[in-house]
């Protein structure tokens, strides 16, 4: 049995990654935060960028040129003030991280023009990302972990995963949230005055992806059984260099070695993007993933083929360590041999729908990072554009709730504790295994990188009746976290079969055959529930 119990908190901020951490650092100057994770704090997706965060450091670069790249990424999707408010504030936003000491890759020659060594990637007509080596990301959330920890207002929770959201419904307001403690199986009731979501995207939604198990759209589904809309989820982007092998499939093959010269190749040696894009190898994402898929499908491949051995071996080790390692385990030399790679499902682009300052449709409720739609990628996100995303709306959310603070907080009602009463524990977990197994099938075989009408139409079948098992599993058992994850998953793939049928066009990174127009107009795609769905 799900057991309950109660903790109150200022704050509560879900989600350990680069959004999540940031916001929490910022608030706790002045508040209680309580911080979950839903696995290990460093198990997010955070955890496993490679390659950069995208800011205008360089003198010769210009804000400008950053919001022009976006804008053309984003194919006619994006919100301008958005975008100009990202690649405004974003070079604040690195400094910071600079400052917490996140030890990022020094530029060191005559031809410098900044301290740190910037790379460019598909979409950036300038060097712009700044980096630490091959494992940004892991530089990142280690110093930001590191400065949480010694916080004495921040509360870590790692290895509790939120079921739902805690609803004051004549105020439309969010309280706080239902939670699962993975280690003895109890369920809190944590109260809070604001809770913030920045629990990433949905990835795993599809067979293959570049992202750890913790991408299962956990703050997508719980903010729409709350009643919160979202939009452009048909937007999924697949990253279109993931290695190609049978003992690490999940494992990303950086942006960053196309842009410091690495060439596509088909298994005869021939060179291809350049009759899909004039950028050839430096395309946004969306162009180079189909252009993949479309030679693997016109000459029956496995794979395509990532070549970086034209350039010096000291050159590949020092500027990508970690990928030169992880091949290496799998019997790949990349200074002697070509990456073989595929596309496999990488960032959620849509999200839920928030304003510049985070702020969801429920008061008290705030989204950030991947799990948020505020518009800065429209049909596609220009890459290592993620990051700088999380680190903005950390700061935009951070002023929006303490000026909520200056004003006083009425007191709310305890919310009622977790019933668990009327529910067993489960004699078969296999059903879950089953149900998980199939839905990351349908999504893969029926809403991938190409779409038609009738697989999106099959896809929605399936789902339904899956949706229908998960939902009479989940009344009849107590709580598990595989059991939520499966639930939130199977939502948010919903909502992504929903968004793409509506879309009567094929623009960014959604490709429909039998509309393989682009409209004269961009609108994106607005779901709204028309009720809640809550236990």
């Amino acid at each position: 049995m799900n057991s309950s119990k109660s903790l109150k908190t200022d704050i509560l901020v879900i989600g350990s990654g680069i959004a999540g951490l940031s916001i929490a650092l910022k608030l706790a100057q002045h508040h209680k935060v309580m911080v979950l994770a839903k696995s290990s704090l460093t198990e997010g997706s955070t955890n496993y960028a490679q390659g950069g965060i995208a800011a205008v450091l360089d003198p010769f670069d210009s804000i400008d040129s950053h919001i022009h790249d976006t804008l053309e990424a984003g194919a006619g999707l994006c919100k301008a003030k958005t975008v100009k408010l990202v690649a405004k504030h974003a070079a604040k936003a690195i400094n910071e991280l600079i400052e917490l000491g996140v030890p990022f890759s020094r530029c060191e020659g005559a031809q410098c023009t900044y301290p740190f060594h910037l790379t460019k990637e598909g979409g950036h007509s300038h060097r712009r990302v700044i980096h630490a080596a091959d494992h940004t990301g892991q530089s990142v959330t280690e110093t930001l972990i590191g400065n949480v920890q010694k916080h004495p207002n921040i509360t870590l929770l790692p290895e509790h995963i939120s079921i739902d959201l805690i609803l004051n419904k004549p105020r439309n307001r969010c309280i706080g949230a239902y939670v699962l403690n993975k280690c003895d199986n109890s369920v809190y009731d944590i109260w809070a005055d604001f809770t913030v979501l920045a629990t990433g995207g949905a990835s795993k939604a599809y067979l293959y992806t570049s992202n750890p198990d913790t991408s299962t759209g956990d703050g997508i589904a719980m903010a729409w059984r709350a009643g919160c809309s979202v939009a452009n989820m048909e937007f999924n982007q697949f990253h279109p260099t993931c290695l190609y092998h049978p003992n690490d499939r999940s494992f990303l093959i950086s942006e960053a070695v196309r842009g410091e010269g690495g060439i596509l190749r088909l298994p005869n040696g021939t060179a291809f993007m350049e009759k899909y894009d004039k950028r050839k190898d430096l395309a946004p994402r969306d162009i180079v993933a189909r252009a993949i898929d479309h030679e693997m499908k016109k000459h029956g491949l496995d794979c395509v083929y990532l070549d970086i051995t034209h350039k010096s071996a000291e050159f590949i080790k020092e500027h990508f360590p970690t990928i030169y390692e992880r091949c290496l385990k799998v019997g790949i030399d990349i200074t002697k041999q070509q990456i073989p790679v595929v596309p496999a499902a990488h960032y959620t682009c849509g999200g839920i729908v928030t304003d510049l300052h985070g702020k969801t449709d429920l008061e008290g409720l705030y989204a950030i990072g991947e799990t948020a739609y505020t518009g800065l990628h429209g049909a596609n996100r220009l890459a290592s554009n993620s990051l700088v995303e999380g680190l903005v709306f950390a700061e935009t959310a951070r002023q929006s709730i303490e000026l909520a603070y200056q004003k006083p907080l009425s007191n709310q009602a305890p919310p009622r504790p977790w019933d668990s009463s009327k529910v067993t524990d489960p004699q078969e977990k296999i059903l879950v295994a089953h149900d998980w197994d199939e839905l990351r099938r349908v999504m893969w075989d029926y809403v991938g990188i190409v779409r038609t009408n009738k697989r999106l139409k099959r896809a929605r079948q399936r789902i339904r009746n899956l949706q229908k098992e998960i939902d009479e599993y989940y009344c009849e058992h107590t709580v598990h976290s595989d059991l939520l994850e499966l639930r939130n998953l199977a939502l948010v793939a919903e909502l992504m079969v929903k968004s793409a049928q509506r879309r009567k066009e094929s623009r960014g990174l959604h490709y429909n055959l039998d509309y393989p127009d682009t409209l004269p107009k961009a609108r994106p795609t607005v779901l709204s529930p028309k009720k809640n769905h809550r236990r």
